[in-house]
């Protein structure tokens, strides 16, 4: 069936094919599901390393780095393999932040894929275009959250609605003012 808002969910929720990578990036938050789909792949041998982002958070207890770093040891990553990123604040942050481990580590960061929630995947991919080279290239593999939230059903709950409207909203507040700079580079 067709609706109205079909546009809303082509554009929000972004999932690309996954190939071997040099990192698996993560951005922050207290869901679970973000490091054990980046376990997985790093199990399955698509990148050396994985980097969760995320500074300390009242909600979580911790930084969401530690918190995802405990998941990710208890899915069978080694500690060694987990880059450090423990400051951002915000999706924007968790990119350029990231960017800073990779290069004071000397990792390359050509292609890499991103590990977020599926209502959160159109704007992790841009605050990670905005952060990084222009000629990255950025794979997305989508997790559903503990809200059960896709794009098959977003439209179906309130708090899916709730969500991804908000992430709409946010898109705007976030990137308004870097497209005149996107049209210069």
């Amino acid at each position: 069936m067709s609706y109205p808002f079909d546009c809303i969910t082509d554009f929000i929720f972004v999932e690309t094919e996954i190939s071997p990578a040099d990192v698996i990036l993560v951005p922050g938050a207290d869901h679970p599901e973000l490091m054990k789909k980046a376990a997985d792949l790093f199990k399955n041998d698509m990148a050396p390393y994985i980097l969760p982002s995320g500074g300390y958070k009242p909600h979580v207890g911790t930084t969401e780095w530690e918190y995802l770093r405990k998941v990710g040891m208890e899915n069978g990553v080694p500690p060694e393999f987990i880059l450090k990123e423990d400051e951002a604040q915000h999706t924007l942050e968790n990119a350029r932040y990231s960017l800073d481990v990779l290069k004071s580590n000397g990792i390359p960061h050509g292609k890499v894929i991103i590990v977020c929630k599926a209502c959160h995947s159109r704007r992790a991919l841009m605050c990670y275009q905005e952060a990084f080279p222009r000629n990255t290239k950025f794979m997305v593999s989508p997790v559903v959250g503990r809200f059960g939230i896709t794009k098959e059903n977003w439209f179906t709950t309130e708090v899916g609605i709730r969500r991804t409207m908000t992430e709409v909203e946010k898109i705007g507040q976030y990137f308004g003012d870097f497209i005149p700079e996107w049209v210069e580079r």
